[in-house]
Formats: structure tokens, sequence, C-alpha cells
């Protein structure tokens, strides 16, 4: 079969989802998938409306039924949608009783792999059930360590008949080569709800699909690890602490100069209020590209100054984090060299050689290690610890990605509280 657009609505408020969806049938999507968030979120009513906005168009409701099979898929089938997902890690009494409800009202069944570990395997059962689709997806919080769905595609297409749908992370770059390995049905959620232009974005799916040919964009993009730093350097801290979920964040370390973005490894050094031995010492221990990180537990004498500053800068290091002071700050300024710290002070103490380098330290109430990344900007410094590094910088371009679309939003005339409907998300209390 042709491959087919399956552009999917994975958003929380109705009225979002349907301006998007109706930029997507420009841009030339073949389906139209309500995305589990916005069932949960809007019930079966946004099935109903989607189905009444744009009835010339196949819609999938996304519904991830696990058990209740034939009672959900009715549900789903009468408020009009055309195919129901579920889940293939449902017993086979749900599927085999949603696969008869679907087909007294005219419907039919896509069964969703995601979770299963033995997928080939469960595959061939699912044919032999008389399911409509297979989809492969690999989840958002897979997407975020590095999981493809390819990876599971080319061994899945030689297994079975059925058309397949892929999903996950998938957009203009990635998508050809999707169809390439024989993926009948291609399932785009964020690349399209969250691009600036969502009408273009879903066009340049669409060609790419259709020409099989990667269309290049970097916005969408997940980095592996050895493209971190790249990856780091795109995002803001604030950015870096919402993926983070709100934690990360050093408080009251600040930039001595704005506008520098500091990203980088750290090598960790711990010493006493006044004693400048160890700072200048992991100076010469540092690599190229390094953040030298230092707690001095709030000390208000320097331990940093220009020529420190010019020391660290000729080595090649990316910045300097000071939980402590540092001086010379007319000249540091005019050096351009990121540099973030707790006070500026004019008096400096004496190297005694205290504290270690590459101890875990304490540095703006995070704990530090070296190794981890270090990122800095106007806002502050954040921490993300290295073996959780990849997962954080791809969610916390998910948040940019997710702010680009609502800024867009409001420049087209609507507000903050409006487009997020703020009121229907507000706790209840009493």
């Amino acid at each position: 079969m042709k491959a087919i657009l399956q552009a999917a609505l994975d958003l929380l408020n109705a009225d979002r989802a349907l301006n998007i969806a109706k930029d997507t049938v420009k841009g030339g999507a073949d389906w139209l998938e309500a995305g589990t968030p916005l069932i949960k979120s809007e019930g079966m009513d946004i099935v109903r409306q989607l189905k009444q906005s744009f009835p010339g168009k196949t819609l999938v409701a996304d519904m991830k039924t696990m058990d209740t099979g034939a009672l959900e898929t009715e549900m789903a089938a009468k408020a009009g949608a055309d195919i129901i997902c579920i889940l293939a890690a449902s017993d086979d009494s749900t599927i085999l009783d949603a696969l008869k409800s679907a087909r007294n009202y005219g419907s039919k069944i896509m069964v969703d792999l995601i979770g299963v570990k033995e997928k080939v395997k469960r595959a061939k059962e699912l044919e032999k059930l008389g399911v409509d689709y297979l989809c492969i997806h690999v989840g958002i919080d897979e997407q975020m360590v590095g999981k493809k769905p390819i990876e599971i595609l080319s061994s899945l297409v030689k297994t079975t008949n059925l058309p397949i749908a892929v999903a996950g992370g998938l957009n203009s770059e990635t998508v050809a080569d999707v169809v390439k390995a024989g993926a009948s049905i291609i399932i785009v959620g964020g690349a399209i709800t969250k691009a600036k232009n969502v009408v273009e974005e879903t066009k340049q799916i669409k060609q790419a699909i259709v020409e099989k040919k990667p269309i290049s964009t970097r916005l969408y993009k997940k980095y592996d690890k050895s493209q971190l730093k790249e990856a780091f350097s795109i995002v803001s801290t604030p950015n870096i602490s919402d993926a983070m979920h709100k934690k990360g964040a050093m408080h009251g370390i600040r930039p001595i100069k704005l506008g520098l973005h500091l990203v980088g490894r750290a090598l960790t050094v711990q010493t006493m209020d006044g004693d400048w031995a160890k700072p200048i010492e992991a100076i010469d221990k540092a690599e190229r590209g390094q953040v030298i990180v230092v707690d001095v537990k709030g000390g208000k004498t320097a331990i940093w100054g220009e020529l420190a500053t010019w020391s660290a800068k000729l080595k090649g290091l990316a910045g300097v984090v000071i939980d402590g002071a540092v001086r010379d700050l007319d000249d540091l300024i005019k050096m351009d060299f990121p540099i973030f710290c707790r006070h500026i002070s004019s008096n400096a103490g004496e190297p005694k050689g205290c504290g270690e380098i590459r101890a875990e330290i304490q540095c703006g109430g995070q704990t530090v290690q070296t190794g981890d990344w270090i990122i800095g900007d106007d806002s502050g410094v954040v921490v993300v610890p290295q073996e959780i590094a990849q997962e954080i910088v791809n969610r916390a371009l998910d948040v940019k990605e997710h702010e680009n679309r609502i800024r867009e939003e409001i420049k087209d005339g609507g507000s903050l509280g409006s487009v997020t409907k703020l009121k229907k998300w507000e706790k209840i209390v009493g």
C-alpha cells in the first residue's frame, strides 16, 4: 500500500488539537489521530469533534486499551473512530472482543507493540487473531534515551503481511528511512504539533515520505552521546531545569557577565575560603573544554581573579563556576570568559593547599561530580549528572520545541492563559 502520513495529536486541549488538525490536513496528512493524552483529557467528545470537523479523513483513536476490549472499541467507534488502537500486551481475549466489536461497528483494529519484548513472536500471534494493523511504537520516554523504531521494523517486516505503522520521534529527516524499510503508515506527532508553521512542516514531511528522501531539519534532531555538547548549546538552563522536573539549578550562582553560554564537563575542586591553591592547580590538570567547578562553601574571600582567568582561557577551558568569591571584575568582564560565582570581593586569600581535586562536591546546593555536564547562561547554572545526560538533553529539546509552538500561538492572537487553558488545569481546593 502507498505510505500514509498519520498526524498524531498528542495534546491536552481540544481547541489546540482542532486548530493543529486543520493545518495538518492543509499540509497533506492522510489520517488524523486522537492521541492518548488528548483522549484522557477531553474524553470521547474530542473524537466526535474531530470526525465532525474532518469527515473525509480516516480517524484513529489511540485508546491504548488493555482490558474491556469490546466496550472501549464500541465507545470509540460510535464516537467516529475508523481505527481503534489497543495494546499488544493485552490478553488475547481482550483483542478478540475488540475485533468483534470493531466488525460490528465498521471499524478496524490497530495493535500497538509498545512494551512487548518478543515483538516478532507477538506479531505472528496477532496476525492469526485477525487484527488489521500492527504498530511499532517507541515511546517518548524511550526516545529520550536514544531508542529508534527502525531498529525493530526490519525484522518485523519479514514476519508479517499486515500493514505496519511506525511511531516514535519521526520527522522529515527520518521518515524516508522507515518508508524504505517497509512501513505502511508513518505516525508523526511532535515534529508536526510543535512546529512553528504546521502546514509547511506537514508538507515537508509528506514530501519526504513520497520521495523517500530525507529533508534536513535541526530542530527535531535527537542527539546521541557524542553530540551532547552541541545539543546542550542550543537549549537554555530553564529548558534543562524543566526537563529535570525543576531540579539541577544551582542556587545563588550568577554570571559576572551576561550573554555568555557555558557548556562543558566538570572538573571538581574543593577548597577553603580564601585558599586559591587547588583551583589554580586544577587549571593544569583540566582538559580542554572542561569546566572547573569549585566548592568554597559560599566563602566571601576571592579564590579566583584575572590571572587565573587568563591561564584557564589560554588552556582552552570552557569556563569556571565558583560557590564563593572572585575579584578583578572589571578585567574579567573584558575577557569574555564564562565565570559564574556567588560573590564579588576585592580581598584575596593565600595558597594554603587545603582541599581536593576531582572529589564529589556541593555547588549552589547541587551535588557535582567530575564528568557531570555544566550548563550556564544568563539565568544561572544547572548540573546534569553524566549518566542521564543524553536523556535530559533530549527532554530539554522537547521542552524548547513545545515552547516554540506555544509562542507562535500567542503571536497569532492568543494569550498564555488562553492557549494553555490555564483555568482548566487549576487545582480545585476545598
